[in-house]
């Protein structure tokens, strides 16, 4: 068990049996009595989002998580297969659980898989990217004096907002967090 003024952004903890991670944390402490902690969770499992009061002192279950490097390989429709790079086995995560992290898998990138009981909890990309673009839009001739943007298709299948000079063949970053192009590589 631990206390609830222990939860912080990012912090995973069951209550009546899901598992929840902290979303937002806020500590009040009104002018008498306890202090109130507020937090938005989002279920791990359905995706839904919680806001939930607990009062100063108040303890919630904490839960042990396994962390694996793992290296992408392949996917068979909602199925993506990852490689232990310690043990090789060969764990299948399902697109659910993966989210919109699926946009930036390629072959070979290494990512953290969280696991608990033995199942696929979350994974944790590396904060950037670098993905080849293989469709991009024409851009205007003139239009760059208000930093235009256009929308590119990168190789594995998700559209990024880039600005006017990258080319279709160019290789971009992109940043994992915000889905946002950082630089062209």
């Amino acid at each position: 068990m631990i206390d609830v003024n222990d939860l912080r952004k990012g912090v995973i903890f069951e209550l009546d049996n899901n598992l929840y991670r902290v979303l937002e944390y806020s500590h009040h402490k009104p002018g008498r009595g306890n202090a109130v902690i507020r937090i938005k969770a989002r279920n791990m499992r359905t995706g839904s989002t919680i806001e939930k009061t607990f009062q100063s002192g108040d303890r919630v279950q904490d839960i042990r998580l396994d962390h694996h490097m793992v290296q992408y390989l392949y996917n068979d429709g909602d199925t993506y297969y990852f490689m232990d790079t310690e043990t090789f086995e060969q764990p299948g995560v399902s697109k659910s659980i993966l989210g919109d992290n699926a946009d930036f898998l390629k072959e070979g990138l290494e990512a953290k898989l969280t696991f608990y009981n033995g199942s696929p909890l979350d994974i944790e990309l590396p904060t950037s990217v670098d993905l080849k673009v293989i469709q991009a839009e024409t851009a205007v001739r003139g239009d760059t004096a208000t930093g235009v943007t256009k929308r590119v298709t990168v190789e594995t299948g998700a559209q990024i907002e880039v600005p006017s000079f990258v080319n279709e063949g160019d290789t971009i970053r992109v940043d994992t967090r915000t889905k946002e192009y950082v630089t062209r590589v």
